[in-house]
């Protein structure tokens, strides 16, 4: 693709396939401009991400490397997720904030697409994000928390769904063999997700499968990247629940965003600690079951009008939890065909966003 050179800055290239179907998302948006561009993407495996998007690919901590691709571009994108919140660092939003700074300085357009914002517990984070977001050329965020934070800083922006609402689902014609009815199970390592609690969703697990006969699919959303030895901790965490439950089940290894959201379309019930996980499986008509670990996922919930609790607030009686899914799996929360459509076409609002300032001439 030719064009002005386009950068793209987000957690893409370490295999979360949440912010690689943001970066799908997003490329498709950008080939759909009517002006092209040529995007460049940070990544700590540029060849990989290169060779798997089509696309140009720049060291993410090389700091020559990044210095020549701003000099060499015409406009920055911070490209969607939750970047901006230092829960579980202060240095990974420092990273984002100072690179969209080099960026403004540079004079680039900058824009922020799809962006989640907080939680922000840190003051000086909350500073330079302010004066990082206000500085510029445009905003787009996924829910109504970041627009809030927007709001409250007086900094002009747009709201729509995450983009992955919209990107398509591909099948694979093998899955038809897998056996019907399907539970999809999306979890994730975490301090509060102790072994008590995974002896608690493993049995809870066993008594729903004993009460539907259900098929289960461990579906890992953080695989390590390509040609690494070991596939990563959500793999292990998959495997060691698959385990307890060998029969009618097992875990996926997938990496194609369109054919992660493809697989949950003939699930009946989706429960998901991931972000992602819940936008997919709402997506492809799946009633879901939240494991909050994260403000975004409950934000989300509350929105979807779903159930869920928070991580910290899970029973951790088996029985519980089997009950409580059970009425999900049998009452059918689902998004109706008509609901999921206006999700997905709202979430092509971000798309704006760049056909407005992505303009040459």
């Amino acid at each position: 693709m030719q064009g002005p050179r386009v950068l793209i800055c987000g957690y893409h290239g370490y295999g979360n396939a949440g912010d690689e179907a943001l970066l799908l998302a997003l490329l498709r948006q950008l080939e759909q401009l009517p002006d092209p561009v040529q995007p460049v993407v940070l990544s700590p495996c540029p060849a990989e991400t290169a060779a798997t998007y089509g696309v140009l690919a720049c060291p993410r901590f090389d700091g020559w490397a990044l210095q020549r691709c701003l000099a060499q571009a015409q406009a920055f994108i911070w490209g969607g997720g939750g970047l901006l919140q230092d829960r579980t660092s202060w240095r990974s939003p420092l990273y984002y904030l100072g690179v969209m700074g080099l960026a403004q300085r540079w004079g680039l357009k900058t824009l922020a697409w799809a962006q989640g914002i907080g939680p922000l517990q840190r003051g000086w984070i909350r500073a330079l994000a302010r004066r990082s977001l206000a500085g510029c050329t445009a905003i787009s965020v996924r829910d109504g928390v970041a627009s809030q934070w927007l709001q409250e800083w007086g900094i002009p922006h747009q709201v729509a769904p995450d983009p992955v609402w919209s990107l398509p689902s591909k099948t694979l014609p093998e899955w038809e063999t897998w056996p019907q009815p399907r539970i999809a199970v999306v979890l994730r390592p975490h301090p509060q997700l102790t072994g008590a609690c995974l002896e608690a969703l493993s049995q809870g697990l066993q008594r729903l499968q004993a009460s539907t006969g259900a098929y289960l699919l461990f579906v890992p959303f953080q695989l390590a990247p390509p040609g690494s030895p070991d596939l990563g901790p959500d793999y292990h965490l998959a495997q060691q629940l698959q385990q307890r439950l060998p029969h009618r089940s097992q875990v996926l290894e997938i990496r194609d965003p369109c054919l992660l959201k493809g697989v949950f379309r003939g699930v009946r019930l989706a429960i998901t600690m991931r972000y992602h996980g819940l936008v997919m499986a709402a997506a492809e008509g799946c009633a879901c079951f939240g494991l909050s670990y994260d403000p975004k996922v409950k934000t989300l919930l509350q929105e979807l009008g779903m159930p869920g609790w928070d991580l910290q607030e899970m029973p951790t009686d088996p029985e519980a939890l089997h009950q409580a899914w059970l009425a999900c799996y049998s009452e059918g929360l689902a998004l109706s065909p008509t609901q999921a459509d206006l999700w997905a076409r709202q979430s092509a609002q971000h798309a704006q966003l760049l056909r407005q300032h992505l303009k040459w001439g």
